[in-house]
């Protein structure tokens, strides 16, 4: 799709216009409701799918198309990094009233950082076709890693505790930090001493976490489109309803049991088609899966995985509650 520098510029004006409102509304620290965080995640999904009908009446179903898989396939990334988050603001404690901030400030990061990415992926694409197999193979080896954590989990040795990365560790060894919170300053002043506290650590914590997530969802969308806008406003749109959707769908997380099975089945396919595709640029003459499949596929995974998971989460619930009564 040829898009025009205007296009562009008008873009990115309307996504940090709409980033900037909802900064405003959630800049005074508070405990987010069920229904204000039902309320905008219906928002920012509505205004994907406006988004997606302007593609579709400037430039036709391709695109509309490609955005649309672009756009259930970040979503659903996301939700798998929601659990990540969880365990983040658990291990820091963060106070309720503070953790919209934590995630408001982390969304900021990831666009920044997967807008980096997708600059350098879509350079790299342009330039090298053999790209699209290393791209394809990382996929697929992801895919594998996610079975393998998620069979992990089902025989009960999961992790318990996010882990710290290594910036953290460096930075909570480098540089004096209090141990409480204060509102939502990063550095305060003690004793003539300048300290962090731990909403940066925190933020540095869900920021280098997105950075690790971005290795996944940008080759995934790359194999769904190689159109460099429709792989931003798709990340774009994806990432800046996550805040709410933390809050909205919190206590529905540890209910979705087969998500991980269903992302790995996800990531393999999309790894697949851009093996394929890979074969096709360099001139094998192999089948190549279309956009509407895709989209097909992914979604019928999405769902199947979902319903799934409610049985088998509503199974164990009653086998609790037997067990509990015996």
């Amino acid at each position: 799709m040829d898009v025009s520098t205007t296009t562009w510029v008008l873009t990115v004006v309307g996504l940090s216009a709409l980033i900037a409102v909802d900064f405003f509304i959630g800049r005074k620290p508070h405990e987010v409701s069920v229904k204000e965080a039902g309320i905008w995640t219906v928002v920012w999904i509505a205004l994907a799918i406006l988004f997606c009908g302007g593609l579709y009446a400037a430039a036709g179903g391709g695109p509309a198309g490609e955005f649309a898989a672009g756009y259930i396939t970040e979503k659903s990334l996301s939700v798998d990094n929601l659990f990540v988050f969880v365990l983040i603001m658990a291990k820091f404690a963060v106070p309720t009233i503070y953790q919209q901030r934590v995630l408001m400030v982390g969304v900021l990061i990831a666009l920044v950082m997967r807008a980096v990415f997708i600059a350098a992926g879509a350079a790299l694409i342009s330039t090298f076709s053999w790209v699209f197999f290393i791209f394809g193979g990382f996929l697929i080896w992801t895919a594998w890693k996610l079975v393998r954590e998620a069979r992990a989990e089902d025989q009960g040795h999961e992790e318990e505790a996010y882990e710290e990365n290594r910036l953290l560790k460096l930075v909570e060894r480098r540089f004096p930090s209090t141990s409480e919170y204060h509102g939502t300053k990063l550095f305060v002043v003690e004793n003539g001493r300048r300290l962090i506290t731990p909403m940066l650590i925190v933020m540095l914590a869900i920021g280098s976490t997105d950075l690790l997530f971005a290795l996944d969802s940008i080759p995934a969308i790359f194999g769904l489109t190689e159109d460099p806008y429709i792989v931003f406003t798709a990340n774009a749109f994806a990432l800046m309803g996550l805040r709410q959707l933390y809050f909205l769908i919190g206590g529905l997380l540890k209910r979705l049991v087969h998500l991980s099975y269903g992302l790995s089945i996800i990531l393999g396919f999309i790894g697949v088609k851009l093996v394929l595709h890979a074969f096709h640029e360099a001139g094998v003459h192999v089948p190549e899966i279309s956009t509407p499949v895709s989209l097909g596929v992914i979604c019928a995974v999405l769902v199947i995985t979902t319903i799934t998971s409610l049985r088998a989460s509503r199974r164990q619930q009653e086998r609790e509650a037997e067990t509990s009564r015996d």
